[in-house]
């Protein structure tokens, strides 16, 4: 699924420049055409409107930049800490436009540094706690998602990872021991246990945890842009932020530029945090793409399964997710689009061919059951990578706040950021505000050319580990030089 995709023709840009790509923004492209999720938002009565911009100066107590997950569960947790707090978020197109509208909707306990990396970095009871914490985030979505009736097709059906090779079934024993090592549960399971939650092709065996759940993402995050309002917070849509400091941001709308004074920024941009000045190299922006069938008849499901609304991947390198939802759809991302150069964020990089074909071929690969089946949706986006691979939250005294770096990994840390956030800003010193992620700082990507040549390489490399096991049935060697590089 990776393709080697160079600087065009004009050569490349200056490393972090990025006037063209903020020109190229979709300002004109309908937002339903985003993703399969914003899709079905619109035929769900969601017009999908920009709420008013913000062109003129104001002040703030919280300004959050990025109508995301993470923005708008922050203003959730501010709003209830202090009701009488003047929160406003400001977002660059409509609220879910980013990750958050895109993403392949697992709201999991997953965290992108492994509790062993996390260990080796601030200690094993560090690493055991935060674990804690991303198992009680799964229940506190869905504390939220049930009080505030969030229609958003939330399902604890747990993750089904199939391993189909030798040694895929070896990592899945691994894992599954080491799960336990820090309280997470991971059950390892045999081929025909494997075959009943998902009928994969070759099938050996794979794993279970109930730690995860199905999530239609735009609804979850266009529902919660709703309750804030409610409560009283403001949401100003097509607003950029050109400038963000510590208790100023300085956004643009319609061509106009205006001040917003508060007395906490939270920069909640996640990949997008690229484009910002003073930024430009904190995360990388690598893209994840996806497809999604039409609605499958009964019958076709009966021979997958997903009967629980498992989400679904297999113990391959290059990382692959799925899920079955709720309107009977098979949605099936992966990784493997490049990186572009300079981190290029442009609407023409969601929209890769080759390797949209790739990820068909792989998924009816996976499943032959599919048929015929068609697929009638192709998406993707940027997700955000610190170099350490490891997310991070916090605030710095002086006005500004931050999370992010989820690697795909955020659908259900933007929750525990949100939370965390709202601590920090208040100044309560709380469990959450003692978690090992809380102000770490990874350090920033190289320049280019060693980025665009690095995380290709990286990308490369994920495939080359899998074809590489296919072909000698034995542990890739070119995975175990890669593992330390990714947070392992």
């Amino acid at each position: 699924m990776v393709t080697d995709r160079r600087p065009g023709p004009g050569g490349p840009a200056p490393d972090g420049a990025d006037a063209r790509d903020a020109r190229d923004a979709p300002a004109a492209r309908p937002y339903r055409d985003v993703s399969l999720w914003l899709d079905q938002v619109a035929d769900d009565g969601d017009r999908l409107e920009p709420r008013p911009g913000l062109d003129r100066a104001t002040d703030a107590d919280v300004v959050v930049v990025g109508g995301g997950l993470t923005g708008l569960w922050t203003a959730y947790y501010l709003t209830a800490a202090d009701p009488t707090l003047d929160v406003l978020v400001v977002e660059q197109e409509v609220v879910g436009f980013g990750a958050s509208g895109r993403n392949g909707g697992w709201c999991s306990a997953l965290f992108p540094t492994s509790a062993a990396g996390l260990a080796r970095r601030h200690g094993t009871p560090a690493a055991l706690a935060m674990r804690a914490a991303m198992r009680a985030t799964l229940d506190e979505v869905e504390r939220v998602v049930a009080v505030e009736d969030l229609r958003c097709d939330l399902v604890r059906g747990g993750t089904v990872t199939l391993a189909r090779t030798t040694p895929q079934l070896a990592r899945a024993r691994a894992e599954a021991a080491e799960a336990e090592r820090w309280g997470d549960r991971l059950d390892l399971l045999g081929a025909e246990d494997a075959r009943r939650r998902l009928a994969g092709r070759g099938t050996l065996g794979g794993t279970w945890t109930p730690d995860c759940l199905r999530v239609q993402p735009a609804r979850l995050v266009r529902g919660l842009a709703r309750v804030v309002e409610r409560r009283g917070a403001r949401v100003a849509e097509r607003t950029r932020a050109v400038e963000v400091a510590p208790g100023r941001v300085v956004v643009e709308h319609a061509g106009r530029r205006a001040d917003v004074r508060a007395r906490w920024v939270v920069r909640a941009t996640e990949a997008w945090t690229a484009r910002l000045p003073g930024t430009r190299r904190a995360v990388a922006p690598v893209y994840s793409l996806m497809v999604a069938t039409e609605p499958l008849p009964e019958d076709v499901w009966e021979g997958i399964g997903l009967a629980e609304a498992e989400t679904f991947s297999d113990h391959r390198h290059l990382v692959v997710y799925g899920q079955r939802t709720a309107d009977g759809r098979l949605a099936f991302g992966g990784r493997g689009a490049p990186y572009h150069w300079g981190s290029a964020i442009r609407p023409g990089s969601d929209r890769e061919p080759t390797v949209f074909a790739a990820l068909e071929r792989t998924l009816r690969d996976l499943l032959p059951q599919l048929g015929a089946a068609r697929v009638t949706h192709r998406w993707g986006g940027p997700l955000g990578i610190a170099r350490d691979w490891h997310a991070s939250v916090g605030a710095d005294p002086r006005g500004l706040a931050w999370a992010g770096g989820y690697v795909g990994d955020g659908v259900a840390t933007t929750n525990l950021a949100g939370r965390t956030l709202a601590d920090l800003v208040t100044g309560r010193d709380t469990a959450l505000t003692r978690l090992p992620w809380v102000g770490h700082r990874s350090r920033p990507w190289e320049p280019e050319p060693l980025r665009w040549l690095g995380i290709n390489a990286g990308l490369r490399a994920a495939a080359l580990a899998d074809v590489e096991e296919r072909l000698t049935d034995r542990p890739s060697a070119v995975a175990r030089v890669m593992a330390p590089l990714t947070g392992h």
